[in-house]
Protein backbone atom coordinates (compact mmCIF):
# COMPACT_ATOMS: atom_id res chain seq x y z
CA UNK A 1 0.00 0.00 0.00
CA UNK A 2 1.17 3.48 -0.41
CA UNK A 3 2.23 4.88 3.27
CA UNK A 4 5.84 6.03 2.75
CA UNK A 5 5.31 6.93 6.64
CA UNK A 6 4.40 4.05 7.71
CA UNK A 7 7.13 1.81 5.83
CA UNK A 8 10.03 4.69 7.26
CA UNK A 9 9.25 3.86 10.70
CA UNK A 10 8.42 0.09 9.75
CA UNK A 11 12.53 0.02 8.68
CA UNK A 12 13.52 1.83 11.34
CA UNK A 13 11.71 -0.43 14.28
CA UNK A 14 12.43 -3.75 12.62
CA UNK A 15 16.10 -2.57 12.51
CA UNK A 16 16.24 -1.58 16.46
CA UNK A 17 14.14 -4.82 17.30
CA UNK A 18 16.14 -6.85 15.31
CA UNK A 19 19.45 -5.05 17.12
CA UNK A 20 17.79 -6.05 19.96
CA UNK A 21 17.24 -9.52 19.49
CA UNK A 22 20.51 -10.55 18.27
CA UNK A 23 22.05 -8.76 21.51
CA UNK A 24 19.17 -10.57 23.79
CA UNK A 25 20.57 -13.67 21.82
CA UNK A 26 24.08 -13.26 22.58
CA UNK A 27 23.63 -12.43 26.25
CA UNK A 28 21.54 -15.21 27.64
CA UNK A 29 22.01 -18.39 25.41
CA UNK A 30 25.09 -20.52 24.10
CA UNK A 31 23.88 -23.13 21.01
CA UNK A 32 24.94 -26.60 22.16
CA UNK A 33 27.24 -28.98 20.15
CA UNK A 34 25.52 -31.17 17.61
CA UNK A 35 26.45 -34.74 18.00
CA UNK A 36 27.36 -36.15 14.76
CA UNK A 37 24.20 -38.39 13.63
CA UNK A 38 22.33 -38.26 10.56
CA UNK A 39 18.76 -36.97 10.90
CA UNK A 40 17.52 -37.43 7.72
CA UNK A 41 15.59 -40.30 6.47
CA UNK A 42 16.58 -41.86 2.81
CA UNK A 43 19.81 -39.19 2.58
CA UNK A 44 21.36 -41.29 -0.28
CA UNK A 45 17.77 -42.05 -1.86
CA UNK A 46 18.48 -46.29 -1.59
CA UNK A 47 14.99 -46.61 0.01
CA UNK A 48 13.21 -43.93 -2.58
CA UNK A 49 12.08 -40.29 -2.40
CA UNK A 50 9.95 -40.17 0.32
CA UNK A 51 10.14 -38.67 2.72
CA UNK A 52 11.40 -36.16 0.35
CA UNK A 53 8.95 -33.94 -1.50
CA UNK A 54 9.46 -31.81 -4.84
CA UNK A 55 8.33 -29.15 -6.28
CA UNK A 56 6.14 -29.89 -9.50
CA UNK A 57 6.69 -33.28 -8.80
CA UNK A 58 9.77 -32.72 -10.65
CA UNK A 59 12.30 -34.77 -8.33
CA UNK A 60 12.88 -38.79 -8.83
CA UNK A 61 15.24 -41.22 -7.97
CA UNK A 62 17.68 -42.61 -10.73
CA UNK A 63 20.45 -44.94 -10.80
CA UNK A 64 23.08 -43.10 -12.88
CA UNK A 65 25.03 -41.26 -12.06
CA UNK A 66 25.57 -42.07 -7.95
CA UNK A 67 27.89 -40.53 -5.45
CA UNK A 68 27.85 -43.74 -3.61
CA UNK A 69 25.30 -46.43 -3.27
CA UNK A 70 23.00 -47.41 -6.36
CA UNK A 71 20.46 -44.44 -6.55
CA UNK A 72 20.79 -41.01 -6.58
CA UNK A 73 18.08 -37.56 -6.63
CA UNK A 74 17.36 -36.64 -9.91
CA UNK A 75 15.56 -32.66 -10.10
CA UNK A 76 13.91 -32.45 -13.48
CA UNK A 77 14.51 -28.16 -13.67
CA UNK A 78 12.42 -26.58 -15.71
CA UNK A 79 11.95 -22.89 -16.79
CA UNK A 80 9.78 -22.06 -14.57
CA UNK A 81 10.72 -24.71 -11.38
CA UNK A 82 13.84 -24.82 -9.63
CA UNK A 83 12.97 -28.69 -8.58
CA UNK A 84 13.63 -28.00 -5.34
CA UNK A 85 13.35 -31.27 -3.16
CA UNK A 86 13.11 -30.63 1.13
CA UNK A 87 12.21 -33.18 3.81
CA UNK A 88 11.55 -31.43 7.84
CA UNK A 89 12.76 -33.24 10.35
CA UNK A 90 12.81 -32.63 14.11
CA UNK A 91 15.49 -30.84 15.90
CA UNK A 92 16.47 -29.55 19.53
CA UNK A 93 16.09 -25.64 20.06
CA UNK A 94 19.54 -23.92 20.57
CA UNK A 95 21.68 -25.97 18.81
CA UNK A 96 24.15 -26.32 15.91
CA UNK A 97 23.91 -28.34 12.98
CA UNK A 98 26.21 -29.42 10.15
CA UNK A 99 24.21 -29.94 6.48
CA UNK A 100 26.18 -31.87 3.76
CA UNK A 101 25.48 -33.10 0.19
CA UNK A 102 27.05 -34.16 -3.17
CA UNK A 103 25.56 -32.60 -5.89
CA UNK A 104 25.93 -32.44 -9.50
CA UNK A 105 24.36 -30.13 -12.06
CA UNK A 106 24.32 -25.95 -13.47
CA UNK A 107 23.81 -24.20 -10.11
CA UNK A 108 22.92 -26.68 -7.42
CA UNK A 109 21.63 -25.29 -3.96
CA UNK A 110 21.50 -26.95 -0.29
CA UNK A 111 19.95 -24.82 2.22
CA UNK A 112 17.71 -24.54 5.05
CA UNK A 113 14.33 -22.43 5.26
CA UNK A 114 14.62 -19.34 7.35
CA UNK A 115 18.29 -19.68 7.15
CA UNK A 116 21.30 -20.19 4.93
CA UNK A 117 22.01 -21.94 1.63
CA UNK A 118 25.18 -22.41 -0.35
CA UNK A 119 25.54 -23.83 -4.16
CA UNK A 120 28.22 -24.89 -6.87
CA UNK A 121 28.35 -25.37 -10.28
CA UNK A 122 29.71 -28.54 -11.34
CA UNK A 123 27.53 -30.04 -14.34
CA UNK A 124 30.24 -33.37 -14.70
CA UNK A 125 31.02 -34.86 -11.59
CA UNK A 126 29.70 -34.36 -8.12
CA UNK A 127 31.26 -31.60 -5.73
CA UNK A 128 30.52 -31.60 -1.50
CA UNK A 129 28.52 -28.17 -0.28
CA UNK A 130 28.60 -27.79 3.44
CA UNK A 131 27.11 -25.01 5.93
CA UNK A 132 26.41 -24.67 9.47
CA UNK A 133 23.47 -23.42 11.17
CA UNK A 134 22.30 -23.05 14.69
CA UNK A 135 18.31 -23.42 15.37
CA UNK A 136 16.16 -20.76 17.51
CA UNK A 137 15.65 -20.80 21.14
CA UNK A 138 11.92 -22.57 20.44
CA UNK A 139 12.71 -24.28 17.30
CA UNK A 140 11.70 -27.43 17.19
CA UNK A 141 11.49 -28.13 13.12
CA UNK A 142 13.93 -27.61 10.38
CA UNK A 143 13.33 -28.24 7.07
CA UNK A 144 16.50 -28.63 4.56
CA UNK A 145 16.30 -28.65 0.59
CA UNK A 146 18.60 -29.24 -2.52
CA UNK A 147 17.41 -27.58 -6.06
CA UNK A 148 18.62 -26.43 -9.42
CA UNK A 149 18.01 -23.12 -10.87
CA UNK A 150 15.92 -21.93 -13.97
CA UNK A 151 16.67 -23.75 -17.47
CA UNK A 152 19.66 -25.24 -16.22
CA UNK A 153 18.84 -28.46 -16.67
CA UNK A 154 18.26 -31.77 -14.68
CA UNK A 155 20.95 -31.89 -11.50
CA UNK A 156 21.59 -34.76 -9.38
CA UNK A 157 21.85 -34.88 -5.35
CA UNK A 158 23.11 -38.03 -3.18
CA UNK A 159 24.39 -38.47 0.23
CA UNK A 160 22.65 -35.44 2.05
CA UNK A 161 23.35 -35.40 5.57
CA UNK A 162 22.01 -32.78 8.29
CA UNK A 163 24.11 -34.15 11.31
CA UNK A 164 23.21 -33.18 14.82
CA UNK A 165 20.27 -34.84 17.54
CA UNK A 166 16.91 -35.15 16.56
CA UNK A 167 13.82 -34.06 18.02
CA UNK A 168 12.96 -37.78 19.14
CA UNK A 169 14.07 -40.77 18.95
CA UNK A 170 16.17 -42.09 15.44
CA UNK A 171 14.59 -45.22 15.72
CA UNK A 172 11.12 -44.12 15.69
CA UNK A 173 9.08 -47.09 13.68
CA UNK A 174 5.68 -45.38 15.02
CA UNK A 175 3.46 -44.19 12.75
CA UNK A 176 1.41 -41.21 13.45
CA UNK A 177 -2.70 -41.35 13.81
CA UNK A 178 -4.89 -40.32 11.18
CA UNK A 179 -5.94 -36.62 10.35
CA UNK A 180 -9.13 -35.94 11.51
CA UNK A 181 -12.43 -34.23 10.08
CA UNK A 182 -11.35 -33.80 6.22
CA UNK A 183 -13.77 -31.47 5.01
CA UNK A 184 -13.86 -29.34 2.37
CA UNK A 185 -14.16 -25.50 2.56
CA UNK A 186 -14.26 -24.06 -0.94
CA UNK A 187 -14.67 -25.05 -4.20
CA UNK A 188 -14.49 -23.29 -7.67
CA UNK A 189 -14.46 -25.06 -11.18
CA UNK A 190 -11.21 -26.07 -11.21
CA UNK A 191 -9.93 -26.30 -7.55
CA UNK A 192 -11.13 -27.78 -4.23
CA UNK A 193 -9.93 -26.61 -0.84
CA UNK A 194 -9.59 -28.79 1.82
CA UNK A 195 -8.98 -28.74 5.74
CA UNK A 196 -8.55 -31.37 8.33
CA UNK A 197 -7.75 -31.84 12.23
CA UNK A 198 -3.78 -32.10 13.14
CA UNK A 199 -2.41 -36.22 13.84
CA UNK A 200 -0.51 -36.85 16.50
CA UNK A 201 2.49 -38.50 16.48
CA UNK A 202 4.86 -39.62 19.37
CA UNK A 203 7.79 -37.34 17.98
CA UNK A 204 5.95 -34.87 15.75
CA UNK A 205 4.17 -34.90 12.63
CA UNK A 206 6.06 -33.02 9.58
CA UNK A 207 4.18 -33.51 6.51
CA UNK A 208 0.36 -34.21 5.35
CA UNK A 209 0.24 -35.92 1.95
CA UNK A 210 -2.98 -35.19 0.34
CA UNK A 211 -4.69 -37.68 -2.49
CA UNK A 212 -6.83 -37.49 -5.35
CA UNK A 213 -8.55 -41.15 -5.24
CA UNK A 214 -4.90 -43.64 -5.27
CA UNK A 215 -3.15 -40.94 -6.55
CA UNK A 216 -0.99 -38.34 -4.32
CA UNK A 217 -1.50 -34.71 -5.45
CA UNK A 218 0.07 -32.57 -2.80
CA UNK A 219 2.35 -32.68 0.07
CA UNK A 220 2.08 -29.94 2.61
CA UNK A 221 2.96 -28.61 5.79
CA UNK A 222 0.04 -27.46 7.68
CA UNK A 223 -3.63 -28.52 8.23
CA UNK A 224 -5.11 -27.18 4.70
CA UNK A 225 -4.74 -27.03 1.19
CA UNK A 226 -6.37 -26.34 -2.40
CA UNK A 227 -5.56 -29.45 -4.99
CA UNK A 228 -6.00 -27.06 -8.23
CA UNK A 229 -6.04 -27.86 -12.10
CA UNK A 230 -9.27 -29.97 -11.73
CA UNK A 231 -12.17 -30.30 -14.17
CA UNK A 232 -15.51 -28.56 -14.20
CA UNK A 233 -18.24 -30.52 -12.96
CA UNK A 234 -16.14 -33.13 -11.78
CA UNK A 235 -16.42 -35.42 -8.59
CA UNK A 236 -13.39 -36.04 -6.47
CA UNK A 237 -12.62 -37.86 -3.63
CA UNK A 238 -10.10 -36.87 -1.17
CA UNK A 239 -7.93 -38.46 1.69
CA UNK A 240 -4.95 -37.30 3.90
CA UNK A 241 -2.10 -39.27 5.55
CA UNK A 242 0.38 -37.87 8.31
CA UNK A 243 3.86 -38.36 7.76
CA UNK A 244 7.34 -37.98 10.60
CA UNK A 245 10.61 -37.68 10.50
CA UNK A 246 11.09 -40.78 10.48
CA UNK A 247 9.17 -41.32 7.35
CA UNK A 248 6.02 -43.07 9.14
CA UNK A 249 3.06 -42.70 7.26
CA UNK A 250 -0.41 -42.49 9.46
CA UNK A 251 -3.51 -44.64 7.86
CA UNK A 252 -5.89 -42.44 5.73
CA UNK A 253 -8.38 -39.66 6.82
CA UNK A 254 -11.78 -40.34 6.77
CA UNK A 255 -13.06 -39.22 2.53
CA UNK A 256 -14.76 -36.26 1.39
CA UNK A 257 -16.45 -36.21 -2.17
CA UNK A 258 -16.40 -33.01 -4.01
CA UNK A 259 -17.94 -31.78 -7.41
CA UNK A 260 -16.15 -29.05 -9.28
CA UNK A 261 -18.56 -25.77 -9.77
CA UNK A 262 -19.37 -25.19 -13.34
CA UNK A 263 -17.36 -22.48 -13.83
CA UNK A 264 -17.73 -18.67 -14.43
CA UNK A 265 -19.33 -16.46 -16.68
CA UNK A 266 -18.00 -13.29 -18.24
CA UNK A 267 -16.32 -12.34 -14.70
CA UNK A 268 -13.58 -13.50 -13.08
CA UNK A 269 -16.14 -15.72 -10.37
CA UNK A 270 -14.05 -14.22 -7.91
CA UNK A 271 -15.22 -11.86 -4.89
CA UNK A 272 -13.26 -10.80 -1.99
CA UNK A 273 -13.83 -8.59 1.32
CA UNK A 274 -9.74 -8.51 2.18
CA UNK A 275 -8.15 -6.17 4.92
CA UNK A 276 -4.90 -5.53 5.27
CA UNK A 277 -3.29 -7.16 7.82
CA UNK A 278 0.45 -6.92 8.88
CA UNK A 279 2.41 -9.19 11.27
CA UNK A 280 5.78 -7.17 11.15
CA UNK A 281 4.97 -4.31 13.15
CA UNK A 282 1.66 -1.70 13.98
CA UNK A 283 0.82 -3.58 17.36
CA UNK A 284 -1.08 -6.70 15.25
CA UNK A 285 -4.85 -7.53 16.89
CA UNK A 286 -5.64 -11.11 17.27
CA UNK A 287 -6.71 -12.47 13.20
CA UNK A 288 -9.55 -14.78 14.76
CA UNK A 289 -10.85 -12.52 17.37
CA UNK A 290 -11.13 -9.62 14.64
CA UNK A 291 -13.10 -12.68 12.64
CA UNK A 292 -14.86 -13.30 15.38
CA UNK A 293 -16.12 -9.76 16.13
CA UNK A 294 -16.85 -8.67 12.28
CA UNK A 295 -17.65 -11.49 10.46
CA UNK A 296 -14.61 -10.86 7.96
CA UNK A 297 -13.48 -13.87 6.56
CA UNK A 298 -10.24 -12.70 4.24
CA UNK A 299 -7.49 -10.88 4.83
CA UNK A 300 -4.51 -9.46 2.34
CA UNK A 301 -1.11 -10.18 4.64
CA UNK A 302 1.34 -7.81 4.14
CA UNK A 303 4.34 -7.95 2.93
CA UNK A 304 6.53 -10.40 0.89
CA UNK A 305 9.57 -9.44 -0.01
CA UNK A 306 13.00 -10.67 -1.08
CA UNK A 307 15.56 -11.86 1.63
CA UNK A 308 18.06 -10.84 -0.49
CA UNK A 309 18.22 -12.10 -4.16
CA UNK A 310 15.37 -13.98 -5.91
CA UNK A 311 14.45 -15.26 -2.13
CA UNK A 312 10.44 -14.68 -0.79
CA UNK A 313 10.02 -13.62 2.99
CA UNK A 314 7.79 -11.88 5.50
CA UNK A 315 9.15 -8.74 5.04
CA UNK A 316 12.14 -9.73 3.80
CA UNK A 317 13.37 -11.68 6.58
CA UNK A 318 10.66 -13.93 8.37
CA UNK A 319 10.31 -17.59 7.05
CA UNK A 320 7.31 -18.08 4.82
CA UNK A 321 6.81 -21.75 7.12
CA UNK A 322 7.28 -22.36 10.58
CA UNK A 323 6.96 -19.05 12.67
CA UNK A 324 4.10 -16.95 13.35
CA UNK A 325 3.21 -15.97 9.96
CA UNK A 326 2.28 -19.54 9.51
CA UNK A 327 0.58 -19.79 12.64
CA UNK A 328 -1.48 -17.48 11.96
CA UNK A 329 -2.77 -18.18 8.71
CA UNK A 330 -3.44 -21.67 9.94
CA UNK A 331 -5.44 -20.38 12.39
CA UNK A 332 -7.54 -18.00 10.42
CA UNK A 333 -7.93 -21.27 8.36
CA UNK A 334 -9.16 -23.02 11.31
CA UNK A 335 -11.88 -20.43 11.78
CA UNK A 336 -13.31 -20.53 8.26
CA UNK A 337 -11.59 -18.13 6.71
CA UNK A 338 -8.31 -17.56 4.18
CA UNK A 339 -5.38 -15.20 3.10
CA UNK A 340 -4.15 -13.75 0.01
CA UNK A 341 -0.66 -12.53 0.37
CA UNK A 342 0.54 -8.92 -0.97
CA UNK A 343 3.90 -9.40 -2.51
CA UNK A 344 5.57 -5.69 -2.77
CA UNK A 345 4.73 -2.38 -1.58
CA UNK A 346 5.84 0.64 -1.26
CA UNK A 347 9.23 0.11 -0.13
CA UNK A 348 11.25 -2.71 0.87
CA UNK A 349 13.89 -5.16 -0.70
CA UNK A 350 11.44 -6.24 -3.36
CA UNK A 351 11.14 -10.04 -5.60
CA UNK A 352 10.14 -7.44 -9.23
CA UNK A 353 13.92 -5.96 -9.29
CA UNK A 354 15.76 -8.65 -7.70
CA UNK A 355 14.51 -11.71 -9.65
CA UNK A 356 16.48 -11.10 -13.20
CA UNK A 357 13.84 -12.72 -15.56
CA UNK A 358 9.99 -13.57 -15.61
CA UNK A 359 10.91 -17.50 -14.48
CA UNK A 360 13.19 -16.40 -11.26
CA UNK A 361 10.44 -14.15 -10.11
CA UNK A 362 7.58 -16.88 -11.24
CA UNK A 363 9.57 -19.70 -9.24
CA UNK A 364 9.78 -16.94 -6.51
CA UNK A 365 5.76 -16.61 -6.68
CA UNK A 366 5.35 -20.24 -6.84
CA UNK A 367 7.61 -20.64 -3.26
CA UNK A 368 4.51 -18.56 -1.72
CA UNK A 369 1.89 -20.70 -3.36
CA UNK A 370 3.43 -23.99 -2.22
CA UNK A 371 4.14 -22.82 0.87
CA UNK A 372 -0.03 -21.71 1.86
CA UNK A 373 -2.05 -23.69 -1.09
CA UNK A 374 -2.92 -20.49 -2.00
CA UNK A 375 -5.78 -19.10 -3.93
CA UNK A 376 -4.81 -16.29 -5.13
CA UNK A 377 -1.97 -13.88 -4.98
CA UNK A 378 -1.79 -10.07 -5.04
CA UNK A 379 1.24 -8.30 -6.52
CA UNK A 380 0.84 -4.61 -4.54
CA UNK A 381 3.06 -3.00 -7.73
CA UNK A 382 4.06 0.67 -6.38
CA UNK A 383 7.33 3.39 -6.61
CA UNK A 384 9.87 3.91 -9.35
CA UNK A 385 11.73 -0.04 -9.04
CA UNK A 386 8.62 -1.71 -9.94
CA UNK A 387 4.97 0.26 -11.27
CA UNK A 388 7.27 3.10 -12.91
CA UNK A 389 9.92 0.80 -14.42
CA UNK A 390 8.99 -0.88 -18.08
CA UNK A 391 11.28 -3.55 -17.82
CA UNK A 392 9.98 -4.83 -14.13
CA UNK A 393 6.33 -3.84 -15.01
CA UNK A 394 6.62 -6.86 -18.18
CA UNK A 395 8.55 -9.14 -15.51
CA UNK A 396 5.86 -8.95 -13.39
CA UNK A 397 3.28 -9.57 -15.96
CA UNK A 398 4.83 -12.56 -17.94
CA UNK A 399 5.65 -14.08 -14.14
CA UNK A 400 2.15 -13.97 -13.39
CA UNK A 401 1.64 -15.49 -16.55
CA UNK A 402 3.54 -18.24 -16.21
CA UNK A 403 1.74 -19.09 -12.56
CA UNK A 404 -1.51 -19.03 -13.74
CA UNK A 405 -0.63 -21.60 -16.22
CA UNK A 406 1.51 -23.48 -13.52
CA UNK A 407 -1.88 -23.49 -11.01
CA UNK A 408 -4.71 -23.72 -12.54
CA UNK A 409 -8.01 -21.83 -10.66
CA UNK A 410 -5.09 -18.88 -9.44
CA UNK A 411 -6.65 -15.84 -9.13
CA UNK A 412 -4.01 -12.75 -9.49
CA UNK A 413 -4.49 -9.61 -8.67
CA UNK A 414 -2.52 -6.64 -9.26
CA UNK A 415 -2.71 -3.85 -6.92
CA UNK A 416 -1.59 -0.07 -7.90
CA UNK A 417 -1.82 3.48 -7.12
CA UNK A 418 -4.63 6.07 -9.34
CA UNK A 419 -5.38 9.31 -9.59
CA UNK A 420 -8.91 10.68 -9.05
CA UNK A 421 -10.21 10.18 -12.89
CA UNK A 422 -8.56 6.61 -13.17
CA UNK A 423 -5.37 5.18 -13.76
CA UNK A 424 -2.45 7.26 -14.93
CA UNK A 425 0.22 6.46 -17.33
CA UNK A 426 1.91 3.82 -15.71
CA UNK A 427 -1.35 2.46 -14.80
CA UNK A 428 -2.37 3.01 -18.16
CA UNK A 429 0.93 0.94 -19.51
CA UNK A 430 0.18 -1.96 -16.87
CA UNK A 431 -3.17 -2.54 -18.06
CA UNK A 432 -2.34 -2.21 -21.84
CA UNK A 433 0.45 -4.64 -21.98
CA UNK A 434 -1.25 -7.33 -19.55
CA UNK A 435 -3.04 -7.17 -22.60
CA UNK A 436 -0.29 -7.38 -25.04
CA UNK A 437 1.45 -10.42 -22.86
CA UNK A 438 -2.27 -11.97 -22.42
CA UNK A 439 -1.19 -12.23 -18.79
CA UNK A 440 -4.79 -12.95 -17.98
CA UNK A 441 -5.37 -10.55 -14.79
CA UNK A 442 -8.20 -11.44 -12.93
CA UNK A 443 -8.35 -8.18 -10.82
CA UNK A 444 -6.73 -5.04 -11.02
CA UNK A 445 -6.97 -3.25 -7.76
CA UNK A 446 -6.90 0.54 -7.39
CA UNK A 447 -5.43 2.65 -4.07
CA UNK A 448 -7.68 5.93 -4.18
CA UNK A 449 -6.07 7.92 -1.41
CA UNK A 450 -3.06 9.56 -1.44
CA UNK A 451 -4.11 11.54 -4.69
CA UNK A 452 -5.55 14.55 -4.48
CA UNK A 453 -8.98 13.03 -3.14
CA UNK A 454 -9.83 16.08 -1.09
CA UNK A 455 -12.67 16.53 0.73
CA UNK A 456 -15.04 14.41 -1.07
CA UNK A 457 -13.21 10.29 -0.73
CA UNK A 458 -16.80 8.64 -1.49
CA UNK A 459 -17.05 11.25 -4.76
CA UNK A 460 -13.58 10.63 -5.98
CA UNK A 461 -12.76 6.68 -4.94
CA UNK A 462 -15.81 6.70 -7.23
CA UNK A 463 -14.41 8.47 -10.07
CA UNK A 464 -11.26 6.78 -9.94
CA UNK A 465 -13.05 3.56 -10.10
CA UNK A 466 -15.06 4.53 -13.02
CA UNK A 467 -11.74 5.82 -14.76
CA UNK A 468 -10.64 2.07 -14.21
CA UNK A 469 -13.79 0.72 -15.79
CA UNK A 470 -13.23 2.91 -18.45
CA UNK A 471 -9.89 1.71 -19.14
CA UNK A 472 -10.37 -2.04 -19.25
CA UNK A 473 -13.12 -1.57 -21.34
CA UNK A 474 -11.43 0.27 -23.97
CA UNK A 475 -8.92 -2.07 -23.64
CA UNK A 476 -9.95 -5.20 -23.29
CA UNK A 477 -13.67 -4.71 -25.11
CA UNK A 478 -15.54 -5.80 -22.24
CA UNK A 479 -18.77 -4.30 -21.40
CA UNK A 480 -19.71 -2.36 -18.47
CA UNK A 481 -20.10 -5.55 -16.43
CA UNK A 482 -17.76 -7.53 -16.99
CA UNK A 483 -15.07 -5.03 -16.36
CA UNK A 484 -16.31 -3.96 -13.37
CA UNK A 485 -15.93 -7.65 -12.45
CA UNK A 486 -12.25 -7.19 -12.88
CA UNK A 487 -12.06 -4.14 -10.49
CA UNK A 488 -11.04 -4.01 -6.91
CA UNK A 489 -11.02 -1.02 -4.41
CA UNK A 490 -8.12 -0.80 -1.81
CA UNK A 491 -8.92 2.25 -0.15
CA UNK A 492 -7.09 3.72 3.66
CA UNK A 493 -9.19 3.97 6.77
CA UNK A 494 -8.88 7.23 8.77
CA UNK A 495 -6.43 9.83 7.81
CA UNK A 496 -4.40 9.39 4.49
CA UNK A 497 -0.59 10.55 4.55
CA UNK A 498 -1.82 13.25 3.00
CA UNK A 499 -4.48 13.82 5.68
CA UNK A 500 -7.11 12.73 3.20
CA UNK A 501 -10.33 11.93 5.19
CA UNK A 502 -12.16 8.15 4.98
CA UNK A 503 -14.60 8.59 7.51
CA UNK A 504 -16.90 5.20 8.78
CA UNK A 505 -19.90 6.86 6.42
CA UNK A 506 -18.02 7.23 3.28
CA UNK A 507 -16.40 3.61 3.88
CA UNK A 508 -20.11 2.49 4.28
CA UNK A 509 -20.74 4.53 0.77
CA UNK A 510 -17.95 2.93 -1.10
CA UNK A 511 -18.77 -0.82 0.40
CA UNK A 512 -22.59 -0.10 -0.83
CA UNK A 513 -21.38 1.31 -4.30
CA UNK A 514 -18.62 -1.39 -4.80
CA UNK A 515 -21.89 -3.79 -4.04
CA UNK A 516 -24.32 -2.38 -6.44
CA UNK A 517 -21.75 -2.18 -9.20
CA UNK A 518 -20.41 -5.81 -8.49
CA UNK A 519 -17.02 -5.44 -8.17
CA UNK A 520 -14.61 -8.06 -7.47
CA UNK A 521 -12.64 -6.90 -4.34
CA UNK A 522 -12.87 -4.50 -1.66
CA UNK A 523 -9.77 -3.77 1.18
CA UNK A 524 -8.27 -1.04 2.53
CA UNK A 525 -4.93 -0.49 4.99
CA UNK A 526 -5.37 -1.42 7.93
CA UNK A 527 -6.95 -4.02 10.30
CA UNK A 528 -3.83 -2.98 12.26
CA UNK A 529 -5.34 0.70 11.95
CA UNK A 530 -8.72 -0.13 12.90
CA UNK A 531 -8.79 1.31 15.79
CA UNK A 532 -9.39 5.29 17.59
CA UNK A 533 -7.19 8.12 18.39
CA UNK A 534 -9.16 10.69 17.46
CA UNK A 535 -5.89 13.44 16.40
CA UNK A 536 -3.24 10.98 16.83
CA UNK A 537 -2.46 11.60 13.40
CA UNK A 538 -1.19 8.77 10.40
CA UNK A 539 -0.14 5.94 12.48
CA UNK A 540 0.51 2.01 12.16
CA UNK A 541 -1.73 1.30 15.10
CA UNK A 542 -4.90 3.93 14.54
CA UNK A 543 -7.06 5.73 12.21
CA UNK A 544 -6.25 8.92 13.85
CA UNK A 545 -10.06 9.34 13.96
CA UNK A 546 -13.04 8.88 16.64
CA UNK A 547 -14.60 4.97 15.34
CA UNK A 548 -15.05 1.95 16.89
CA UNK A 549 -12.65 -0.98 17.20
CA UNK A 550 -13.07 -2.88 13.94
CA UNK A 551 -15.63 -0.48 12.51
CA UNK A 552 -13.68 -0.64 9.24
CA UNK A 553 -13.83 -4.03 9.26
CA UNK A 554 -17.02 -4.89 10.10
CA UNK A 555 -18.36 -2.61 7.16
CA UNK A 556 -16.07 -4.40 4.75
CA UNK A 557 -16.99 -7.81 5.83
CA UNK A 558 -20.62 -6.41 4.20
CA UNK A 559 -19.52 -6.51 0.94
CA UNK A 560 -20.81 -8.91 -1.27
CA UNK A 561 -19.46 -8.28 -5.26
Amino acid sequence: MRNTFLRRSRRRLLALLATAALALTGAVALPGTAQAANTLSSPGFESGLSPWSCTGGLGSVVTSPVHSGSKALAGAVSSSDIAQCSQTVTVQPNTAYALTGWVRGSYVYLGVDGGSSTWTSSPSAYSRLSLSFTTGATQTRATVYVHGWYAQGTYYADDISLDGPGGGDGSDSQAPAAPGSLRSTGKTSSSVSLAWNAATDNVGVTAYDVYSGSNQVLTVAGTSATVSGLSPSTAYTFTVRARDAAGNASAASNAVSVTTGQGTGSGTGFTQAAPYLYLGWGDPPSATSVMSSTGIKWYTMAFILSSGGCNPAWDGQRPLTGGNDQAVINSIRSAGGDIVPSIGGWSGNKLGPNCSTPEALAGAYQRVIDAYGLKAIDIDIENSDEFENEVVQDRILNALKIVKANNPGLRTIITFGTSTTGPNYWGNRLIDRSKALNANIDVFTIMPFDFGGGADMYGSTVSATDGLKNKLKSTFGWDDATAYAHVGISGMNGLSDQQELTSTGAWTQIRDWANSHHIARLAFWSVNRDRPCPGGGVTSNCSGISQNNWQFTSITAGFTG
